[in-house]
């Protein structure tokens, strides 16, 4: 499998029109949401998005979501088809005489991703959840996308630890998500190889001869996804 050559962006549409959406409302909307995620969302101005993270305590992933303030006390998450009831029930574990209201608000399914869509986002390298994202399985730092889903000088959330000590310590995760050439006919859960025919990893996610994957630390194959 040879290293793709295409530079990662975040400006590919995969995400619109498609997404299951779960609308948090409220006076304590805001402090409430800000102890559960792990992006700070203080500052947005209405209309404004950031990614985040959902995390459990051990620090692995519940659900990666897109966050709108829609307006001073109303916030959308969205998130990928077929994961809202996730999300929304993640959003609902710690709401505990909090005066904010959930609503989940489902998306066309994930039939509606067409094929174009989904290469899209391979091509960009974004993770996808029931893919790259497996919840409970997958930490942020094998992701790519931690410095676009988590801010590191917010407060306290579920599942910081983690994040904080591998980040503070510059640790490498075992695994890292790869974009990589494939033959024709590859499929998701087949073993990624080395150059010595050694397994390093399994694909997740792929489009004709074009797919994303998890490798092992120090295995020299494919394109590592690093969103800066």
């Amino acid at each position: 499998m040879e290293p793709s050559d295409v530079t990662p962006r975040l400006d590919t549409p995969w995400f619109d029109g498609v997404a299951d959406t779960v609308v948090v409302s409220g006076p304590d909307a805001l402090t409430y949401l800000h102890s559960q995620i792990s992006q700070d969302i203080r500052e947005l101005a209405p209309g404004e998005a950031r990614w985040t993270f959902l995390l459990q305590p051990t620090g692995k992933i519940d659900v990666l979501a897109r966050v709108i303030r829609t307006d001073h006390e109303t916030f959308a998450f969205e998130t990928d088809p077929g994961f809202g009831e996730l999300l929304l029930a993640r959003l609902d574990r710690f709401k505990i005489r909090v005066k904010a209201e959930t609503a989940l608000v489902a998306g066309p399914g994930p039939d509606a991703v067409t094929p174009e869509v989904e290469r899209s986002r391979i091509e960009v390298g974004w993770p996808r959840m029931g893919a790259e994202i497996v919840p409970g399985e997958t930490i942020p730092a094998e992701t790519g996308v931690t410095l676009h889903a988590v801010d590191f000088r917010k407060g306290c959330y579920p599942g910081q630890e983690l994040v904080e000590r591998m980040d503070s310590r510059g640790a490498t995760p075992p695994r890292a998500l790869r974009r990589l050439d494939v033959a024709e006919g590859a499929s998701p859960g087949e073993p990624i190889v080395d150059a010595d025919g050694a397994e390093v990893g399994v694909l997740t996610s792929v489009s004709g001869t074009l797919a994303l994957g998890y490798v092992k630390r120090g295995a020299e194959v494919g394109t590592v996804i690093d969103f800066r």
